[in-house]
């Protein structure tokens, strides 16, 4: 049933004003509904879905944000830092780009990864998909006038 509003969800997501509101709301309202339903109803969805722990690069604490991710079937997990289309790069990117070891939470469970910034070949390798997976990719890349950093979260084992 949820993937049928897939349609609904990417027109709005692209949207002026959910870009200028969404990045205030979202991450509250994902916090409060895995609460309530769970992170494994939630990383089955019509756009999966994760929580990043990573490492603050100013302030060393550890800081967790709710994130869609494409899993690749080597178990590792894209990850586009689009904040939601803003004109600068979320913080979540920065801590990952200064601090590559991060925990997640997905599918039920939590595992230490190490996160690769992908650049180039491998960047546009994986970018169909991306946009296959969430067309509003390109948007929020016109809206905010930057190249998305896409980064690939490994499983440490």
């Amino acid at each position: 049933m949820i993937r049928s509003f897939t349609p609904f969800f990417q027109w709005f997501a692209a949207t002026d004003w959910f870009m200028r509101v969404g990045p205030r709301v979202l991450p509250k309202f994902d916090r409060v509904l895995r609460r309530l339903a769970g992170s494994r109803l939630l990383s089955g969805g019509p756009l999966p879905t994760l929580v990043l722990t990573s490492t603050g690069a100013k302030t060393g604490l550890p800081r967790g944000v709710p994130l869609a991710c494409r899993p690749e079937p080597d178990g590792a997990l894209l990850v586009v830092g689009s904040n939601f289309g803003q004109d600068r790069h979320p913080a979540w990117s920065a801590n990952l780009l200064k601090t590559p070891e991060a925990r997640v939470g997905f599918g039920g469970r939590e595992f230490g990864v190490t996160a690769v910034l992908l650049t180039g070949a491998e960047r546009a390798a994986v970018w169909p998909g991306l946009i296959e997976q969430w067309p509003v990719y390109d948007r929020y890349t016109d809206k905010s006038g930057r190249e998305l950093r896409v980064f690939r979260l490994i499983p440490m084992h």
